[in-house]
């Protein structure tokens, strides 16, 4: 995922050797103080609290719409499916099964701890930080809001910078909705995600690119904080010859054009089997044209489509674009751009040479990368050469080819015959693996990144059959502890 500019280098993220005064101590200390009693509360006050959060978000949906169109002109349907329904999505789902989250999970005794109980309980991590993103600046510093609170965290949120409009109305929200020692939004830049990085969180959740998710862990390690990282990668695509090509190429071209390619989980490139590959892009260049041309007046009249977030990343891709050009890759649909308003049109490229920039780095906006294959395993084979991506999508019409795929590609998450929606599902743990993250979110599984699940033993007072194999070690005490051995 490429949006993070957090720190302005390596030291600034480094361990530091002697205190320096934090800007931010004041506030951290008032969180910390004020944890134990969120960590009191029970499952009523845990969901009023994200129930109050829900109805603010429905109230001001308009206010988001409009935020969101002032950063990065974000279609207001846009807006609504991937920043405010997901939101409220998430909010639902827990708000439903929190009661048995929260609930003690009791687990089963061996033989020779006989006569004791066990189970485990969870517990807040305390105070928690969640640094978001600026690609989807409202929906990606919520949601792990959401699973923060349900789990009875204090929480600072720093959002990005990039997109002030978004990261105002946040700072709005948790003012209008929270008390300063439970909810608070920092805003600013890099100094102030230094700043906050300093400090001994019980758990940072960060969401941005490898690189920067590197600075953060860094950070982490010097007060062994938890962590949890969404990072990004380059997720393929795969259509063979049995899939439906007009359905695939309407579903990865939504996907992949979604806010402009601006997400962690668009597809990244295609790889289409050789067999099918000029059918495949007619279909998904037809797709486009649906999509963002209905009435021929050129895809940047259409208010269907995001821009780039701002100059520096409009050069950046532009500048992929502009490499494989010179590389010798083809245009097959798009290619135009217009650096005074930071558009770039949805673009397919075929015949792009290994050692492309676009093919190494991951995108982050409207290129479409073509690459054909011959056999499944080559196609398998190509991926597995890379870092391990955040997602990975399966078109295909045939069921061993979709369990090949499957089982041979290791991903962070998965899709078949779709994109992208998989992420809108509480119910799957959503994370990459490796370079693509660490550690998952969503649903139960953020509710855990944000929890501490405690191991308990109960033990009766008194004998116990534990107590027969203390020492002395004398043969009897032995010849027991032999038994015990030969019933495992």
């Amino acid at each position: 995922m490429q949006p993070a500019v957090l720190v302005p280098d390596a030291a600034a993220a480094a361990p530091v050797s002697a205190p320096v005064a934090n800007l931010f101590q004041a506030q951290f200390d008032a969180l910390r103080e004020y944890a134990p009693a969120l960590r009191r509360e029970d499952v009523a006050a845990r969901r009023a609290r994200l129930q109050k959060l829900a109805n603010w978000i429905r109230a001001n949906r308009a206010a988001i719409q409009a935020a969101l169109y002032v950063d990065f002109k974000k279609p207001t349907a846009e807006t609504d499916t991937s920043e405010i329904w997901a939101v409220l999505v998430e909010i639902k789902h827990t708000i439903s099964h929190l009661g048995r989250w929260m609930g003690r999970r009791t687990v089963g005794t061996p033989l020779p701890l006989l006569g004791s109980r066990s189970w485990v309980q969870v517990e807040p991590k305390g105070a928690v930080l969640i640094i978001a993103p600026w690609n989807y600046p409202f929906y990606l510093a919520v949601d792990p809001l959401v699973s923060a609170l349900a789990a009875g965290n204090a929480v600072v949120i720093k959002p990005a910078e990039q997109t002030p409009a978004t990261s105002a109305l946040l700072r709005r929200m948790a003012e209008e909705l929270f008390r300063p020692d439970e909810v608070l939004v920092l805003e600013g830049g890099k100094d102030v995600a230094t700043d906050l990085l300093r400090l001994p969180w019980d758990h940072i959740f960060f969401t941005g690119s490898p690189q920067i998710g590197k600075l953060v862990m860094r950070a982490a390690a010097e007060h062994l904080s938890g962590i949890t990282l969404e990072l990004g990668g380059k997720s393929p695509a795969v259509v063979d010859a049995t899939a439906n090509l007009r359905d695939a190429a309407e579903k990865i071209a939504w996907g992949k054009f979604l806010n402009a390619g601006q997400t962690c989980i668009a597809p990244d490139y295609v790889l289409v089997e050789a067999s099918v590959k000029e059918a495949f892009v007619r279909e998904i260049t037809a797709a486009l044209q649906r999509y963002y041309n209905p009435d021929g007046a050129g895809a940047e009249q259409s208010d269907s489509l995001a821009r780039i977030v701002n100059p520096h990343h409009f050069e950046r891709v532009s500048a992929l674009l502009a490499d494989a050009r010179q590389r010798g890759a083809t245009i097959a649909a798009g290619g135009h751009t217009n650096a005074a308003t930071c558009y770039i049109e949805p673009t397919l490229l075929l015949d792009i040479p290994a050692g492309a920039a676009i093919l190494e780095e991951e995108i982050f906006g409207p290129l479409l990368p073509i690459l054909t294959f011959d056999t499944l395993p080559e196609a398998a084979d190509y991926i597995n050469a890379r870092p391990k991506p955040l997602a990975q999508y399966v078109f295909t019409t045939n069921a061993a080819n979709r369990r090949f795929l499957l089982d041979t590609v290791s991903a962070g998450g998965a899709a078949v015959n779709e994109t992208i929606i998989h992420v809108a599902n509480p119910g799957l743990p959503f994370g990459g693996v490796g370079n693509s993250g660490v550690g998952k979110a969503h649903g139960h599984a953020g509710f855990l990144a944000f929890s501490n699940e405690k191991s308990v033993l109960r033990q009766r007072v008194g004998f116990t059959g534990i107590k027969l194999m203390y020492p002395p070690y004398t043969p009897k005490v032995k010849r027991l502890i032999g038994l015990m051995m030969k019933c495992l």
